[in-house]
């Protein structure tokens, strides 16, 4: 027998990396970037529908896009293969909810992780740093790759997410500008 408001009899509840169990009908959003959990923590959250331009800016995410070729079905670098790379680097730490064939909710792929979003956020740009420093070491041009690692010695993640987060104002639902 079907569920009230579960297409389909479909299950909505989401088991976290913390043991706690959430409705991804009830507990989740579009807006929604971190939530504070019955465990204790605050865990951040993301659905496929938020832009790479979450954790770097529209000009890094141009690149990802056009540069990398994902190994799947779909034409270009997305959320879903962000959150993958994460996933593989943090498999026990982060919970994955497919929400595709739900119209219940206004989201078709969600993910909360164990970390709050500001961890998340620096977790991700390390991530895409390595991305970076592999492609530039497949490119056979030693001088590029000396100054990219040149550059990459003077970044601080800490400070570039800082920055990032107060200019792109991640303290409500809305991903904007200052």
């Amino acid at each position: 027998m079907a569920e009230p408001r579960v297409p389909g009899g479909r299950e909505s509840e989401l088991e976290l990396a913390c043991g706690e169990v959430i409705d991804t009908h009830d507990d989740l959003h579009m807006g929604i970037r971190q939530f504070d959990c019955a465990c204790g923590s605050t865990h951040a959250v993301v659905v496929g529908a938020h832009p790479l331009a979450r954790f770097v800016p529209e000009f890094l995410e141009e690149i990802l896009v056009e540069t990398i070729e994902p190994a799947d079905d779909h034409e270009e670098f997305t959320m879903a293969h962000l959150m993958g790379v994460v996933i593989e680097e943090f498999p026990e730490k982060v919970a994955f909810a497919d929400a595709s064939e739900d119209g219940a909710v206004g989201f078709s792929m969600a993910w909360v992780t164990d970390f709050d979003a500001r961890r998340l956020h620096e977790i991700v740009v390390e991530l895409i740093v390595e991305l970076m420093e592999h492609a530039v070491s497949h490119a056979e041009d030693d001088e590029m790759a000396a100054e990219f690692e040149s550059q990459m010695l003077e970044f601080d993640i800490g400070v570039f997410v800082d920055q990032y987060r107060a200019q792109r104002n991640f303290e409500d639902e809305h991903d904007s500008a200052v």
